[in-house]
């Protein structure tokens, strides 16, 4: 009786997260093409993010269910398999790290950090949980072979969220300082643009961003002071930017995914971003998994957040399409009960043979 009601309980979890999750990116969608309308913008980078994230998630959400070990750490070697072997994931021109193709890198990585270490949390085998650990642990020695310091910083703090994690009773808590990390990257960026620091932070930081960023930031800035309601329109910022224009090689971004939905969507683009990481922290929080299992995904989620809010990996569909999967891996029930952190498999008590006295008597 107790079983059933868990069951009820939890599908009604699923479908009230399910059900945000579709309102969250239905309006994404929505407002692109609004937006792409009035302007004459270009909704199909948004509309693909979408698409991708999407298909992720759905794609997590089943072989979760079937295979909740083997799927995130096959997850996890594709990843690392991908960045080594297409270190810059698509043709394009070459950027600054951590601009362009080095930013999605460290994404890739850190999203396949987390799913080592979901899959780590999964397996009741400690020396496969130590084995995904070691995996988890060799996406940031990889980042740092490839030249992304970033890549290294995140999957390190994946890594060592994850291992905390285990600690940690309450998902709640942790949920809400991986969403208060994210704001403050976030917010950070947005006082870089604006010239809100003190000198010498903002010199340190001009310094490791490069200055051309920072003068992409503020025009991104300026465009969303002017076009606050409905932005540019998606696709647009290239036009409009003088630092882009000026470029040789430029991709028309302005390697910020906070400050470019800013500029192109306005203040509702915004919103409708910053409700879409927090759609997945919600049905992190309401998934049947262990909170090992919730917060690991969740750090890797933020990690990529993070980099998100100082490049353009967003923009790349990989990206997308991962950070959509990890998702739905780490919210799908498994058929099978999971063991608790921690735990080993019970093995069978053994019976003792037998004697010849113990036969009944005829």
């Amino acid at each position: 009786m107790a079983s059933t009601e868990d069951e009820d309980a939890d599908g009604e979890r699923r479908v009230v997260s399910d059900a945000v999750g579709v309102v969250v990116l239905g309006a994404c969608a929505t407002w692109s093409l609004v937006t792409a309308a009035v302007h004459g913008g270009r909704p199909e980078g948004v509309l693909l993010a979408v698409l991708a994230v999407t298909a992720g998630y759905a794609a997590g959400r089943v072989f979760g269910v079937l295979l909740p070990v083997a799927a995130p750490c096959a997850a996890a070697l594709a990843g690392l398999c991908l960045t080594l072997a297409l270190p810059r994931l698509v043709p394009g021109p070459d950027t600054v790290t951590p601009l362009g193709h080095a930013g999605a890198t460290a994404a890739v990585l850190t999203l396949s950090a987390g799913a080592a270490c979901c899959a780590a949390w999964a397996t009741p085998v400690p020396v496969l949980r130590l084995a995904l650990r070691l995996l988890a642990g060799g996406m940031a020695v990889a980042g740092a072979t490839l030249g992304s310091a970033t890549a290294a910083v995140t999957c390190g703090a994946v890594l060592l969220c994850s291992l905390a994690a285990g600690r940690m009773p309450h998902r709640g808590r942790g949920l809400a300082g991986l969403a208060l990390a994210a704001a403050t990257v976030t917010g950070l960026t947005w006082a870089t643009a604006g010239g809100a620091l003190p000198g010498g932070l903002a010199s340190s930081l001009a310094e490791q961003l490069t200055p051309r960023r920072i003068d992409l930031w503020r025009d991104a800035l300026d465009l969303a002071r002017h076009h606050a309601g409905l932005g540019v329109g998606p696709g647009r910022f290239g036009e409009l930017s003088p630092t882009a224009a000026q470029a040789t090689l430029s991709d028309g971004k302005p390697h910020s995914a906070p400050l470019q939905m800013a500029a192109e969507q306005g203040v509702v683009g915004v919103l409708l971003l910053a409700a879409a990481f927090c759609w997945m922290l919600f049905a992190l929080w309401r998934a049947a998994r262990p909170t090992p299992i919730v917060l690991s995904a969740g750090a890797a989620l933020t990690g990529l957040a993070a980099v998100a809010a100082v490049g353009n990996a967003l923009s790349f569909t990989t990206v997308s399409v991962g950070a959509g999967l990890l998702a739905g891996l780490a919210t799908a029930r498994p058929l099978s009960v999971e063991p608790a952190p921690g735990a080993v498999p019970l093995r069978p008590a053994r019976t003792a043979p037998r004697s010849s006295d113990d036969r009944p008597a005829v």
